[in-house]
């Protein structure tokens, strides 16, 4: 199975299609930056007792803009025109980044070109998958990080990591089945859905930890180079497993597929 796995990564270019979603995902985080700092802006305007409050949480130590909230948060404005063009901009590229997944499940499944679903079909697919898996990653996001933070016991942490897994596998057989031109059975993703989903709760665990550290222990400059790095270390990772998990319910589909040989003639 491993074997048929490995060869199918290869064949399908599973490594160039990971880069291509990693890449959309990573242009989308900026845009969402902007959009955060504007919300910010807005929120100082009317409120400008809460500059304190927001300087000494967890808000001044993000990356990029995590300087100018501790330093100089008065700075930060809100502006219509920048909220609704970083909305936009955020909303292009995660579009880009779920076509990206379908036509990535789509080399998967060997779907020839024509074959495939429509430009229409293919965009509102995408738009579904982002409110979709915006909603679950936060989620299995903060739950993963109260994990690796929290003074709970190991008991605990196991069923917080178990929550977050769970709600990671069943988001992407949801996107292995929606996604894919071709139609799947639940029993055809679950497999490549429940690896995937334990990897992915592992990654959210270890690199919220990792990368809290890393950017606490470095200078503020080399910091935020480190957190760009990361951010797209940690997304390419994410969807390399996703696209493993593919291929792993690609290749169990094939070897179910393969003739009984005790009903085979003699």
């Amino acid at each position: 199975m491993a074997v048929r796995v490995i060869e199918g990564y290869r064949l399908h270019q599973t490594s160039r299609n990971a880069a291509v979603i990693s890449h959309y995902g990573f242009i989308s985080v900026f845009p969402l930056f902007l959009v955060f700092t504007t919300v910010l802006g807005f929120i100082l305007q009317d409120h400008p007792g809460y500059q304190d409050d927001i300087v000494d949480s967890a808000l001044a130590q993000l990356p990029i803009i995590g300087d100018t909230i501790a330093t100089s948060p008065d700075e930060l404005s809100g502006s219509v025109a920048v909220l609704v063009g970083g909305l936009l901009i955020a909303l292009w590229s995660g579009m880009k980044a779920f076509i990206s997944v379908q036509n990535a499940l789509d080399d998967v499944h060997e779907i020839p070109i024509d074959d495939r679903s429509n430009f229409v079909a293919t965009r509102l697919r995408a738009l579904v998958a982002i409110g979709v898996v915006g909603a679950a990653l936060v989620a299995s996001t903060f739950l993963t990080a109260v994990s690796g933070k929290s003074d709970y016991a190991m008991i605990g942490n196991a069923l917080l990591v178990l929550g977050a897994a769970t709600v990671n596998a069943a988001v992407l057989a949801a996107i292995f089945r929606s996604l894919c031109s071709t139609p799947s059975s639940w029993r055809d993703v679950a497999p490549g859905a429940v690896v995937a989903g334990i990897v992915f709760a592992l990654l959210q665990l270890l690199g919220t930890t990792i990368v809290a550290r890393a950017i606490a222990g470095a200078s503020r400059v080399y910091g935020s180079f480190a957190a760009v790095i990361a951010l797209l270390a940690w997304l390419g990772l994410h969807a390399t497993a996703a696209l493993v998990g593919a291929e792993l319910n690609r290749a169990l589909l094939a070897t179910r597929r393969l003739p009984d040989p005790a009903a085979l003639p003699a």
